[in-house]
C-alpha cells in the first residue's frame, strides 16, 4: 500500500498514524505538500522514519518550494510528478491521510 502524508507531522498525528499502520502493510510512504517537512534531516520525525524499515519518497516540487531539497534525511526518495503517477500505478491500494 502507498501512503500519502500531505500534513506536516509538526501539526497533525497523521505520519505517527501511518508509520504504526504501515509497518504491518509493508507498505511505501509518500510525502507531499507540508507533509515533506517530515524528512528534514535531524527533525523529530527522522528516527521514526528510518526506523519504519520502508521507503520513503518525497514530491520534489514541494520540497523545492519550501527550501529544503538539501536539508533531506539521508535515503529519501525524490519523486517528480511522473514518478508520483508510477507509484500510485505501481501499488494496489493507495491511502491518503488528512
Amino acid at each position: 500500500m502507498l501512503h500519502i502524508v500531505n500534513k506536516s507531522p509538526f501539526d497533525t498525528g497523521s505520519l505517527a498514524s501511518v508509520l504504526r499502520v504501515a509497518k504491518k502493510d509493508g507498505g511505501a510512504v509518500l510525502l507531499i505538500e507540508d507533509g515533506v517537512y517530515a524528512a528534514v534531516k535531524s527533525s523529530a520525525t527522522e528516527a521514526s522514519l528510518k526506523a519504519a524499515g520502508m521507503p520513503v519518497y518525497v514530491l520534489q516540487a514541494d520540497a523545492d518550494a519550501r527550501g529544503l531539497q538539501s536539508k533531506l534525511m539521508e535515503g529519501v526518495n525524490m519523486v517528480d510528478y511522473g514518478g508520483f503517477v508510477d507509484l500510485v500505478a505501481g501499488h494496489d491500494n493507495v491511502q491518503s491521510w488528512l
